[in-house]
Parts: C-alpha cells; structure tokens; sequence
C-alpha cells in the first residue's frame, strides 16, 4: 500500500503541521494556476501515478512553467503519459501543480523499519535531491531509535553535525522532523520518505524546511491507516475492475495485495506469503494472471470472498488453478483451503462448469484437514489435480504447475472439458 505525490501526501503532512509546497490537483483551474505561478514564480508539473513509480525525473516525466501557456502545455503532455521502470509499467490519471520552493539547500529525510536493527530507523542528509543511492556512504546518517521514545531531536541534531550540515539548516529542522514521527507512529506507516526538504528562507531570513515531495507506504495489517480515511482506489496499482473489487477486502485481519500480470495469462496462482509470492510470480513468468499474497491468517469470509473474486475474473482463461504458500505459522490452512472450496464451488454453480488442473502446495497447521476438504470438493467438480505437502520444494511445485499447464494447452483442456460436461 504505497502513496506518493503531495496531492494527497500533503493532506497527510498538513495533519502533523509540517510545511510542504503548495499542491494543486488535476481539477484546477486556469486562473487558479495563473495565481500559483505568481505566487511562487514557477510550477512543476507532475504526474498522478497509482502506487510508486520511481525515477520519474530522469525519465523526463516532470515539467516546469512559469508562464501558464507551458504549463498548459506539459499539463497535455504528462496528464495520460506511461513509465516504465524496471519491470514496474504504469499509466498516468491526471498531473498536479507544485508551487516552486526556492532553496539553497536541499534535505534528505526517511524513517523506515529496519529488520537489521529490528527498530525503526531514520535516514537523513543534507545533500539531498538526487537518489540516495548515488551519494557514498559518508555523507548519509543512518540512525536507529527506540520505537517506545520515538524520534527525539537530539537524534537528528547529532546526525547533522556529525555529517558537517551547514549550521543555519540544523535548528529548523531539528524543530519541525520529530513531527513525521508522529505521522509515521500514529497511522501506521512502515515507511516515510521526503526528497527533497527545501529550506526557505522565510520573511524574517529564518529558513524553514519545506516537504516537495513525499513517498510512503502502510502497514495495512495495523488499522490506524483507516484514521486517515484514505479512498481505497488509491492503493490499487492498476484501474482494473478486480483490483478494485479485491481493494475493498482490505482489513488488518489478512492480506488482500494483488496486482495482474498478464490479463492474457493462463495459471491463476491465490499466493500465501511475501516469500511465496516473489519466487511464484518469478518462475511463471507471463503465464501467471496475478501476482497475489493472500496471508496473514484471514478469515473464513474474508478468503471466501477474496476467492470468488478472483475465480470470477480469471478462472474461465485459466488452464491452472494453483494454490500455493510455504509452511505457515499461525495461518489455519483448513481454514482458508475450506474458503477456497467453496469458493470454487460457487464458480461452478454460477458460471457453469470449466476445464481445470488444480495444483495445490502448502504447509501449517490443520494442513491434512484443509487437503482433505479440498480434494473432496475437487473430485466432486471432477477435475484433475495434484497435492504437495510441506516437505516438496516450492521450486519443483512451481515447475508442475507449469508442466500443467502446458499440458493443458496440448491436449488436457479438452480431454477435461469432455469429462466435465464443459465446452473448452
């Protein structure tokens, strides 16, 4: 669940009272961002991206006006643009207006959770701007704290001096930090991210640091993100109508992530676990409709309904049904392969019968009465399947899965689908 932009960042900073630039969104008007431009001198134009999408400056993907017919005009340019970055592709719905903040320095400032420390962390320098990445390791502090005190200024004052910040930026900001602090503990933030802080000089000559940009993900297993009553549609990564479906599932009870990989895909994978997860959506490739993560122990009704969804939208393309996690801690897994059954069943009974090879992989408690449930309701529809246990190598699953599939692509749909009473 990432946000980033100050369109909806800014309501976020305003909450803790921290200073940000001026933000317009996609709706405003032309005399309201005539009034921005002399207000500030220039505007930088960027685009609303679902999600977080990097490297959008160097992709050329950021314009700046200071006249309102080029604002205009990278408003037409940006406003439906598309980025690619790494394996990420995303297509824009709107840009905002950022007022420009004018600086001599520029500040980097994080807090993340930090599995090395096992606390939170703080990540700060004054050459900010540019990608952490690209500064040595000299020149950024990296501090952890305790979570039960928080971030104190003594922190952030120690940090500065020991990188040699310029003293005039030291005091606004040892004054104004601790406040996304509060933002990140009170809401349930796992990470934080401002690049760059501007600091301002005010009318006085007193610099103020200035947030123009923001990056910031949630934990959406704690509730306290709901406090912040957020629209749901902005933690989907796409505008499809089953990630906006599966979106309204999210509680802090279970995990509802999902993302389409290939809307053209032929193995629909319900994932359990982050781990899970990353090697599954690796190893199928584009044959892998979603990329899923369905842990965090969710109850009957909640998996219920997350199945049904997803088999609604991917099961009648699919030549595989592929249920697959590692060896679970505390989730029920009668539970949730009982959820899924049903779910299936459901399928059949409302949408007919549809040629299947389901290929099941898990591990954890109640595991023998969750296989035992599935594999009743599958040899019920009639489909063909295979069970692995939690002593099989997720890798070798994997690959019978896509083995599977292939299968089916050959031969094995139709011969189902004349077993099931099904057209192919």
């Amino acid at each position: 669940m990432q946000l980033t932009g100050l369109l909806w960042g800014g309501k976020l900073l305003d909450r803790v009272e921290y200073p940000r630039a001026e933000v317009l969104g996609p709706e405003a008007s032309v005399d309201e961002i005539k009034g921005l431009i002399e207000k500030c001198g220039q505007v930088f134009i960027k685009p609303i991206f679902k999600g977080g999408v990097g490297k959008k400056g160097k992709s050329g993907l950021i314009g700046r006006a200071t006249d309102i017919t080029h604002a205009i005009s990278e408003k037409e340019r940006l406003y439906f643009c598309e980025h690619v970055h790494g394996t990420t592709s995303a297509k824009a719905d709107g840009v905002t207006f950022e007022g420009g903040v004018p600086a001599e320095h520029e500040v980097y400032f994080a807090i993340s959770d930090s599995t090395e420390f096992r606390a939170p962390i703080m990540t700060i320098t004054h050459h900010g701007g540019v990608d952490i990445e690209e500064l040595p390791a000299d020149k950024i502090a990296v501090i952890p704290f305790d979570p039960l005190t928080g971030l104190k200024a003594f922190h952030i004052a120690n940090a500065l001096e020991d990188l040699g910040a310029p003293k005039e930026i030291i005091s606004p900001l040892v004054q104004n930090l601790p406040k996304l602090w509060t933002l990140y503990n009170n809401y349930g933030m796992n990470m934080l991210e401002i690049n760059p802080i501007r600091m301002k000089p005010n009318a006085k000559g007193r610099l103020v640091p200035v947030a123009c940009d923001f990056k910031g993900s949630f934990d959406q297993d704690d509730p306290a993100w709901k406090r912040l009553n957020l629209p749901s549609h902005l933690f989907a990564s796409d505008y499809s109508e089953f990630e906006q479906e599966i979106n309204q599932l999210r509680t802090y009870q279970g995990q509802s992530d999902v993302f389409v990989m290939n809307d053209k895909g032929t193995i629909t994978a319900p994932t359990f676990g982050g781990g899970a997860n990353a090697l599954v959506t690796e190893l199928l490739g584009d044959r892998a409709t979603i990329s899923s993560d369905f842990g965090g122990n969710p109850p009957y009704e909640k998996m219920l309904q997350i199945s049904q969804i997803s088999f609604k939208y991917w099961l009648k393309q699919s030549n595989v049904l592929f249920l697959i996690g590692g060896k679970a801690n505390n989730t029920d897994i009668f539970e949730t392969f009982r959820a899924m059954a049903d779910a299936l069943k459901w399928y059949f009974q409302t949408y007919g019968p549809t040629p299947l090879y389901v290929v099941v992989g898990r591990g954890g408690p109640n595991l023998i009465r969750g296989l035992s449930y599935l594999r009743d309701t599958v040899e019920s529809l009639g489909l063909p399947y295979r069970m692995f246990g939690f002593d099989s190598a997720m890798s070798e699953v994997v690959n019978y899965a896509l083995a599977a599939d292939k299968w089916m692509e050959k031969e094995g749909k139709e011969q189902v689908a004349k077993l099931i009473g099904a057209s192919e």
